[in-house]
């Protein structure tokens, strides 16, 4: 519910959106000429928004693709685990199987911190507390699931490295700031000019959105992050692929 409109607004339809904003705003505010102390105050603001607007962007990309790292490497852990079930008997290898599957729907759909954690807790007292002749599989599948901890700990730290609120207060301040200076400079009567006022000012608004999906994971590439989970529910293990 909350990101509900970052999520079904594509970014095509943000830019076209924005363009056409702002080209009727730059057709309609006032415009003022900027002596050389406003252009100044202009230009620092400027480059402060892109000097600090860069490296969180960097960072939401990278914490992007550090995610699919990490979900298809706990897939392929829980891929092997699976086939380590393939030499216990029928209804011990359901009953794990069925474990197993609860905690990667558990995770795809609430894709969230401590996702799926009750789950495989779950997982792990039951191998722990086996008893039987399967000793020693059921040994290597809570090897698996320990050896897996270091996937969830590194997912669990790069979802909550999201845009927190204070660096989105100083990023918005310098963005109104930046297009307010955009929209009211005067560039003549020209429509050329006019349309690269309303492209600009597009521009830096995209930028915002981009940042807004990537920190909650909505943009398309972030939504791709969980098709390996998708793929070994739907195939019950068969294949991540």
């Amino acid at each position: 519910m909350r990101y509900a409109l970052l999520k079904k607004i594509r970014l095509s339809w943000y830019f076209a959106i924005f363009l056409v904003s702002y080209f009727v705003l730059a057709l309609t505010l006032p415009q003022q000429q900027f002596a050389s102390g406003p252009l100044t105050l202009f230009s620092v603001n400027s480059f402060l928004y892109g000097f600090y607007l860069a490296p969180i962007l960097g960072a939401q990309k990278m914490r992007v693709e550090e995610l699919h790292r990490i979900v298809r490497a706990e897939a392929n852990a829980m891929f092997a685990a699976a086939l380590h079930l393939k030499k216990l008997p029928k209804h011990l290898r359901n009953d794990i199987q069925q474990k197993l599957l609860d905690y990667l729907k558990a995770s795809h759909h609430q894709r969230k911190v401590a996702q799926g954690e009750a789950e495989y807790e779950e997982m792990i007292t039951y191998c722990l507390q086996y008893k039987g002749k399967q000793d020693e599989e059921v040994d290597k599948l809570l090897n698996e699931l320990i050896e897996n901890q270091k996937n969830r700990t590194q997912f669990s730290m790069m979802m909550a490295n999201k845009v927190f609120s204070h660096e989105w207060m100083v990023i918005l301040v310098l963005f109104s700031i930046t297009l307010g200076f955009v929209l009211i400079l005067d560039v003549g009567d020209s429509p050329l000019l006019i349309a690269v006022k309303a492209l600009l000012c597009t521009g830096l608004s995209m930028l915002l959105v981009i940042l807004a999906k990537l920190s909650t994971l909505t943009h398309k590439k972030a939504k791709q992050i969980w098709d390996p989970y998708k793929r070994l529910i739907g195939t019950h293990f068969y294949r991540i692929d």
